[in-house]
């Protein structure tokens, strides 16, 4: 019998040391995880210590000695049988090591197909959703390109009150037709959705643009296509602006150049900056509206405009930036009606264009921009009632601008001053030239004043003019010298995206001579951005 208990004894650790082997051998493989083998070996461990033989008292069991067979003989009885359950829960431990094993084996080789199915698949083909960020539009990423939607859309009930007076030559106040009118129109901005396509091709990263703007009211095509004048009749169809259609091509060490139709440089900050670009503004006609309002173009700047271009904007150091472009030359335009001012047919040279911007400080402190532009058009073949038709007049348009715009904590402020000579007001060379072909001199400005009152509700206040000088001996009384608006606005952020405005504008317009209008509107809408 005591050669049996040694037997069994020696047995026994036979057993454990392949189990252990066993278990070591699968951690190692990765067959099995470091919380699986800690289980499993406490677990064989356990069983080992609760079945083991205990001593006689009052001396060592020594497995295949005289003294061994002397303890083996006075063990109970059921020595034996409890040796066999110990063998028989190893056997099961065993067993389960060994299913466990076999599970995660099958898994293990399930993960690696799955993984060798991902690896042969072509990522270039896949289409992802970029994070949604509110109002930078919805990203798309289909391989080495990324594609962006974005847009807006806007709408406004608009009441004015003339306040009478007589008629302005190219004056924007409707203060002489002396009707009340009702609209629900679009403000400053039309409807818009833009397309972006942005990918890098042999390190040099480029960029296309596609933006459309459509208008809420019907559109009566004159001059000024999709932005004359609406035509409040039936069986009318809105106007579309397809304003941006450009590419560009660049590095972060070179800078990038743009070719195609987008916003000029001149003029292009004090717009982006007008607060009314989220509201209505002046109304310019409010009884047949067009695609837009007039915000405070031609009430303390010069409408930028879409133009055809190629440009070029540097990298940006410390905050610093040139960009400089030509563009296609705009025709010196009688906005005034009458034959009031000399108009061009010909251009020797593109317009050119240049800006410089310096943008400083910190996100979470005092930060702003100071920029400064320039503009140059030199325009051929000058026609009026007074210059002959066979002479070579010509004249050369230019202009200058100053701006800033600071942010202190709630606080923002704008402040803006162009000058010009041939430059006009309102639009782009509108009324810039005199009937004998003299450059007429022009000017405006205008200051704004925002305050956020919480993260939803902000104010905002601003007063700005534009005026237009006659050349020395010129006698055009109904001429328009001076347009002027006084706006007060409030905006609150419904959600991140939606947002109601409420508006209060006092516009006038004043002629060289004594002839005056005034006019009075309130708006109220909504504007959603995406």
């Amino acid at each position: 019998m005591a050669v049996q208990v040694g037997g069994l004894l020696l047995s026994q650790q036979a057993r454990a040391d392949e189990f252990t082997d066993l278990l070591d051998l699968l951690k190692a493989k990765g067959t099995l995880s470091a919380s699986e083998y800690r289980t499993l070996l406490d677990k064989h461990r356990q069983h080992l210590a609760m079945n083991a033989p205990r001593p006689a008292a009052g001396g060592a069991m020594l497995a295949g000695t005289a003294a061994g067979s002397a303890t083996a003989a006075a063990m109970p009885a059921g020595t034996e049988a409890t040796s066999a359950r110990t063998s028989a829960d190893s056997a099961q431990i065993l067993a389960q090591a060994q299913q466990a094993a076999a599970q995660a084996q099958a898994s293990a080789q399930v993960a690696a197909a799955a993984s060798a199915k991902l690896a042969a698949v072509d990522t270039r083909r896949l289409v992802r959703a970029d994070p949604y960020t509110p109002g930078k539009g919805i990203g798309l990423t289909a391989g080495d390109f990324n594609f962006n939607i974005s847009g807006f859309v806007n709408g406004f009930y608009t009441y004015n009150r003339p306040g009478g007076g007589q008629a302005v030559a190219g004056g924007v106040s409707t203060g002489p037709s002396r009707f009340d009118s009702s609209s629900v129109r679009n403000g400053l901005l039309p409807a818009g959705l833009v397309l972006k396509m942005s990918t890098t091709q042999a390190g040099i990263d480029i960029n296309t643009v596609f933006g459309i703007y459509p208008g809420l009211n019907s559109a009566d095509p004159g001059a000024f296509n999709a932005n004359s004048g609406g035509s409040p009749v039936g069986l009318g169809t809105a106007g579309v602006d397809f304003r941006q259609a450009y590419i560009t091509a660049g590095t972060s060490s070179f800078g990038t150049v743009k070719v195609g139709r987008d916003l000029g440089l001149f003029g292009s900050d004090a717009i982006l900056d007008d607060a009314t670009l989220l509201s209505v503004g002046a109304t310019g006609s409010n009884s047949a509206p067009g695609n837009t309002s007039l915000g405070r173009i031609g009430v303390g700047y010069v409408y930028a405009d879409w133009l055809p271009q190629i440009s070029y904007a540097s990298p940006v150091m410390h905050g610093v930036q040139l960009s400089m472009g030509v563009m296609t030359p705009l025709d010196a335009y009688n906005y005034a009606g009458s034959g009031l001012s000399a108009t061009s047919t010909s251009h020797s040279g593109p317009m050119m264009q240049g800006k410089l911007t310096w943008d400083f400080g910190k996100a979470d402190g005092f930060n702003g921009r100071i920029w400064s532009g320039f503009l140059f058009q030199r325009d051929s073949h000058l026609t009026s009632s007074v210059i002959p038709v066979d002479s070579s007049v010509h004249a050369n348009a230019s202009a200058g601008e100053l701006g800033t715009k600071l942010n202190y904590g709630p606080w923002q402020t704008v402040l803006y001053y162009y000058r010009g000579n041939g430059l006009g007001t309102t639009g782009l060379f509108f009324d810039g030239l005199a009937q004998d072909g003299r450059r007429r001199t022009s000017q405006g400005y205008y200051a704004q004043l925002s305050y956020q009152f919480t993260h939803r509700l902000k104010a905002v206040a601003s007063y700005g003019a534009s005026q237009l000088y006659s050349v020395p001996g010129e006698d055009v009384p109904l001429l328009v010298r001076r347009n002027l608006s006084e706006i007060g606005a409030i905006y609150y952020s419904l959600t991140r995206g939606l947002s109601l405005v409420g508006e209060y504008t006092h516009t006038s317009s004043t002629a060289q001579g004594p002839h005056r209008g005034t006019d009075d509107s309130i708006s109220g809408g909504a504007i959603f951005v995406f």
